[in-house]
């Protein structure tokens, strides 16, 4: 009995062509792996190690990476995977856990090193190899590992050594090839030209894989989905990503697609009103609601991060079906609209991997209000066209499909909204002071020429109350944090170094004209260790 079940999300929109299969041991790194490949325009998807045969086939495979992981492969939990993933007549690539895993299956020994290898470390290789094409004989790496293969399994020899342990191995006779670092991470230099050689020399891939294909699949698979007649909801928050679904949807089923756009009470200052005039432009049917009572009365009396996100989550969902049915009943006379079947959502990769353990045996972070927020229970079915794809590729694929920059450029915003940057209880006063904080930040940041080059910047309200003067008077308000971060795909960020004046001048605004605001600090922390948002 397999222990794997292909979650429906994946079963929906079938990509048919080519692909190189990662499948996840439960490395934070795996999606990495995916994107470096996509980066050489060859369509790469992510499968937990679980997955049998036939859903691995069914992506048909022109090779497959083995990705890293935090076990041992002698730890009782240690992640299984069917051993005749090897015997699927393609090329495979072992990454760090990948290569462990390759060396015991196929009869070699595995031991503890006399030291863990982690962080950075300099290879040298050892004669030629068709994975090492073009790469120089000593290079950078980066290292994280305690196990490493003492034995090598019958068939392969050694292509390259740190210091410490073996760092490459190879059976270039049944295609099999191993590497102990990560080619994945920034920190390999030349990871990307490892990747690239196994891909288009080994594996013999076509970078065939590109924004217009993505659309023209995408358009066919939701047709199929939908059929001629159901009609569909979508939740639109305004942002790149569900924006982007809409309008894919919309060119596949046209109207009788419904966004729903609803005020939960924690968006941004005047975004109700301004998202409405964005979201029209692009030819699409909007429904506004403004249901923020009904949500702050929900959220009253909660402060857990988790209990706010599922709270925002089933409550999304009540609003669009209560919507759904004034829908049909305004519209059936007319047009004879049918209750909607469907509901599209902006699901992104990050998304599904921070809020589920479905690729594998990694971690969750926390639960997004698309994913892990939702109830168990719906009457709609979930459509997520982008569920497979990073931030960038998304605002690709908007710019094939012709919408405008305003939409596209904007700085991701989380789907519970200001909810998760006001830690601690929300509030209509939190609030209201959080959407005054917000608008500076995102106003000198434009002002700076800041904006796009920023992942994200914004303001989160800390529930520490501080002393404080102002005009020879005692205050006693809320302190205020500045967040700005680098990422490329938001599973990674580094801190952004803003410039002292741009600090200073927000820091000046937010005491002076944000009255419950008396103290501003900047959040250093990358993620790892933090995450992006506070909640």
């Amino acid at each position: 009995m397999s222990l794997y079940s292909e979650p429906e999300y994946l079963r929906d929109y079938r990509v048919e062509q080519q692909s190189i299969v990662v499948l996840d041991f439960g490395s934070q790194y795996t999606q990495l792996i995916a994107r470096r490949i996509r980066e050489q325009s060859v369509f790469s998807v992510v499968l937990p190690c679980t997955a049998p045969l036939d859903g691995i086939k069914a992506y048909h495979p022109a090779g497959i990476v083995l990705s890293g992981g935090p076990c041992s492969v002698y730890d009782k939990d240690a992640p299984p995977a069917d051993k005749r993933v090897l015997d699927l007549g393609v090329p495979v690539l072992g990454i760090c856990y990948g290569l462990q895993w390759m060396a015991h299956t196929l009869g070699g020994k595995v031991v503890p090193g006399d030291k863990r290898e982690y962080g950075h470390a300099e290879v040298k290789l050892e004669g030629e190899s068709r994975l090492f094409k073009n790469i120089p004989a000593s290079l950078q790496v980066w290292m994280s590992h305690g196990d490493h293969a003492r034995e090598l399994p019958s068939g392969f020899h050694p292509v390259a050594r740190s210091s410490n342990a073996l760092a490459a191995m190879e059976d270039p006779a049944r295609r099999y090839y191993a590497v102990q670092f990560h080619p994945e991470v920034q920190h390999t230099p030349l990871g990307s030209e490892i990747l690239k050689n196994f891909v288009f020399d080994i594996c013999g891939a076509e970078p065939n894989w590109t924004p217009q294909r993505f659309i023209d699949e995408t358009v066919a698979n939701v047709q199929n989905t939908v059929g001629p007649q159901a009609h569909a909801i979508c939740a639109l928050s305004g942002g790149v990503d569900s924006s982007v679904a809409a309008t894919l949807v919309a060119r596949a089923i046209g109207n009788r697609l419904t966004c729903v756009f609803v005020n939960n009470g924690v968006l941004r200052k005047n975004e109700f009103e301004k998202v409405q005039e964005n979201l029209r432009t692009l030819g699409l049917t909007v429904v506004a609601v403004d249901a923020s009572r009904r949500f702050l009365a929900k959220l009253a009396g909660v402060s857990d991060p988790e209990r706010k996100r599922r709270i925002i989550g089933n409550e999304f969902i009540v609003v669009f079906e209560e919507e759904a049915a004034k829908i049909v009943t305004r519209d059936r006379r007319e047009t004879g609209y049918k209750e909607p079947e469907f509901l599209v959502q902006g699901t992104l990769y990050p998304d599904v991997i921070e809020s589920r353990s479905v690729r594998g045996p990694s971690q969750t972070i926390k639960s997004h209000h698309n994913v892990g927020g939702l109830p168990e229970k719906m009457r709609l079915k979930l459509i997520e066209p982008l569920k497979d794809l990073f931030k960038d590729e998304v605002r690709r694929i908007g710019h094939d499909l012709g919408m405008p920059e305003e939409i596209l450029q904007r700085q991701p915003f989380p789907g519970p909204g200001l909810a998760v940057r006001i830690l601690g209880e929300v509030t209509s006063e939190r609030i209201a002071i959080l959407q005054e904080a917000d608008d500076i930040v995102v106003t000198e940041i434009k002002a700076a020429g800041l904006y796009r080059k920023i992942w994200q910047s914004f303001a989160v309200l800390l529930p520490v109350m501080s002393v404080g003067v102002m005009g020879d008077q005692r205050t006693y308000a809320y302190t205020c944090a500045i967040r700005a971060v680098h990422s490329e795909d938001g599973m990674t960020a580094d801190v952004v170094e803003l410039p002292w004046e741009v600090i200073k001048r927000i820091s000046t605004r937010l005491v002076n004209e944000v009255r419950g605001i008396n103290r501003v600090v900047y959040d250093i922390t990358s993620k790892p260790p933090g995450t992006i948002e506070w909640e």
